[in-house]
């Protein structure tokens, strides 16, 4: 910065000039990005959002494109027709994809409790795990759990056995999870 100039005159010269290149190259590339989520997206929860009529429709002309090279040309031009629209226009959009990720990883936290929780029951401190979850869950049925959980290790220990007895204790662990948030939300609403 000269000594000549005050900082009062450059703050002046940003606002004149409008952003920096900079900025305006991360701007260009945050739309690039959420072009590329739309396109990516499954079809059914795309036509839930509400996009202007000539995006929907290149997007559609970016999905038809197998070839690499092609598909990234058409999605900048596609990223380039989003940066004509307003900012505005695409707000809910991004407030959309925001909510589904944080669900996403909401889901997917919660599959991970469930897979270590069967780890633990099908492990060596399963009796442990089981006296816990039946304290949790005092409508469980302990011997039915329990048989399924002698039958996956057995398969675990046979081979070209399918995991038949693996896969429904998952199921089990998730139905009582969900019947779980069901009382919660029943008990929240009783409150108010």
């Amino acid at each position: 910065m000269s000594p000549s100039r005050s900082r009062n005159q450059y703050e002046l010269d940003e606002n004149e000039y409008g952003p920096s290149r900079t900025q305006q190259r991360r701007d260009a590339l945050a739309v690039l990005a959420l072009a590329t989520q739309l396109v990516e997206m499954v079809p059914s929860k795309l036509a839930k959002l509400e996009l202007p009529d000539d995006v929907r429709d290149e997007i559609a002309n970016v999905r038809r494109i197998s070839s690499h090279i092609a598909r990234k040309r058409q999605l900048g031009f596609l990223a380039k027709l989003m940066r004509r629209h307003d900012e505005a226009t695409f707000d809910a959009v991004r407030a959309a994809l925001g909510e589904n990720r944080e669900k996403q990883r909401q889901e997917t936290a919660a599959m991970h409790r469930l897979e270590s929780l069967r780890e633990r029951l099908l492990g060596d401190d399963g009796d442990a795990a089981l006296s816990e979850l039946a304290d949790r869950h005092p409508e469980l049925d302990r011997q039915h759990l329990r048989s399924l959980v002698r039958q996956a290790r057995i398969e675990k220990n046979t081979p070209n056995k399918p995991p038949r007895a693996y896969r429904e204790i998952f199921q089990l662990l998730k139905e009582l999870e969900a019947g779980e948030a069901d009382d919660d939300t029943t008990t929240d609403d009783n409150d108010d």
